[in-house]
């Protein structure tokens, strides 16, 4: 009678592409939960800028102060020396966080006096299905856009919603 000593070559090999086959869908599965997280991050940091800018507000006489490219356009964020709701510490950390999550992405700013606005594009997974950027703005918009471009200052027409 013969003694079983071990596995056949066929079998090792079988157990190796079961294995293989496994790790790709964990792996896939867990790339999908890091752009979702990252995306609820950018969410986040906006409304931490929500908030903030609020607070901005009320402690520098009703006025967000005046931020754009010089000829009144978004300019890209955030950026020292302002003197706007942008150069708030907070908003700047706030912004700064968001475009970490955004995997590289961009943000864009405006504001005048009385009105602020600010885009951050969001991770290249998750843009593709759905807004490319989530924005907030001083008049309560919360919501995902297609476009960066900030007008009035406010949010380009919300297709989701934060």
């Amino acid at each position: 009678m013969r003694k079983f000593r071990g596995f056949t070559l066929i079998e090792l090999l079988v157990v190796i592409a079961i294995i293989g086959i496994l790790s790709a869908v964990v792996l896939a599965s867990l790339n999908t939960a890091r752009s979702k997280g990252n995306d609820a991050g950018v969410k986040a940091n906006l409304s931490a800028v929500n908030v903030q800018a609020a607070l901005y507000l009320s402690d520098n006489a009703n006025s967000y102060g005046i931020f754009n490219d010089g000829f009144g356009a978004a300019a890209a964020c955030p950026t020292t020396g302002s003197g706007s709701v942008f150069n708030d510490p907070t908003v700047e950390r706030a912004i700064a966080a968001a475009l970490l999550d955004s995997s590289g992405g961009t943000a864009t700013c405006l504001s005048t006096d009385a009105d602020y606005a600010v885009a951050v594009s969001r991770p290249a997974e998750v843009a593709t299905t759905t807004s490319s950027y989530w924005c907030v703005d001083s008049g309560g918009n919360r919501c995902g856009v297609n476009d960066n471009t900030l007008v009035g200052p406010s949010c380009a027409p919300c297709i989701t919603s934060q």
